[in-house]
């Protein structure tokens, strides 16, 4: 039997820094492996999750030179959870601005979750740019898949959990939940914001893992951390990412030729598997893992291992 890969040895970064990138937010950003190898970017969940010091160890230190970055309003950027000027869109700009940065002209783009979708979103802005994909728990912010996780589809298989998530708001605004906390999110009230951003953060943190993982979900109950992932991410959602219906899909043609990875676990519950089989039928050149005893967390060991194969296929070991 083959042995699972696993995560490479920790690693500090080599260079940290500050890019400011307008409308008073700035990014924060480290760079891990070895300077001139192969360059790659990698793009964290959400949106509003942040990097991990365990996103560096993706990629083969040697092999790489990756440049990691906390997306506008979380992590360690600023100013924390600001919704202002924070759109897709400011996004993908921001990924040019780093790869200027960094002083390349193509680098590979690796993604999970809401990553996939930013992924997704830059390649097919500008594709040129793009040397390969690695893309983990596809998500395209279609409306049905928005519906799926905040309305009703995942309820039905965690009810207990659920019900958790349906505390703060009263049932006569539970017609549309997004918008409800929406309008608590956005609260003038500190206390009445932090109940629902923990609330709305730790129904993702305990969805995520096939089994149930506290390593994974406990951070997500944190209130620094789930106030900016909360936010933004409710942001995102409200606005369907600020992408036509369909469009992440309906765009793959502009990005047929880049070399691609797609990595889905079949019970993945935040983003089902129907998103990564369209993405598959779509785009049948790029290299498909459905792994079958897994959730949605990258940590998942199947999706550990794939993922690893890929960056170090990509780099040519």
């Amino acid at each position: 039997m083959t042995q699972l890969r696993t995560l490479y040895p920790e690693i500090e970064p080599y260079a940290t820094g500050m890019l400011e990138v307008g409308d008073g937010h700035s990014i924060r950003y480290e760079r891990c492996g070895t300077p001139g190898a192969k360059p790659a970017v990698f793009l964290h969940g959400g949106p509003g999750g942040g990097i991990s010091p365990k996103h560096r160890r993706l990629f083969h230190p040697q092999a790489y030179d990756v440049l990691l970055f906390d997306q506008r309003g979380c992590g360690q950027s600023t100013p924390h959870a600001s919704l202002e000027a924070n759109t897709t869109w400011h996004l993908v700009g921001d990924i040019e601005r780093l790869r200027m940065l960094m002083g390349v002209d193509q680098w590979q783009v690796f993604g999970g979750s809401w990553g996939s979708s930013l992924a997704l979103a830059y390649a097919q802005t500008h594709p040129e740019r793009v040397s390969e994909l690695v893309l983990r728990g596809i998500f395209t912010v279609r409306e049905s898949e928005l519906h799926w996780y905040y309305q009703f589809g995942a309820s039905e298989v965690y009810p207990e959990k659920w019900e958790e998530f349906l505390a703060p708001i009263p049932p006569e605004e539970r017609g549309d939940l997004r918008a409800a906390y929406r309008k608590r999110l956005t609260h003038e009230d500190e206390a009445v914001r932090l109940e629902a951003a923990r609330a709305w953060s730790l129904w993702e943190g305990r969805t995520l893992t096939l089994l149930p993982d506290p390593e994974t979900s406990d951070p997500f109950g944190d209130p620094h951390f789930a106030l900016a992932f909360a936010r933004i991410e409710n942001h995102y959602f409200v606005h369907h990412g600020w992408l036509e219906d369909g469009q992440l899909l309906r765009d793959v043609e502009k990005i047929r030729h880049i070399p691609a990875t797609i990595v889905q676990g079949r019970w993945d519950m935040a983003c089902p598997v129907r998103t990564a089989h369209a993405l598959h039928r779509a785009w049948p050149e790029a290299d498909y893992h459905l792994i079958e005893d897994a959730g949605h967390a990258y940590s998942e060991p199947g999706i550990l291992d794939r993922l690893i194969r890929a960056t170090d296929a990509y780099a040519g070991l």
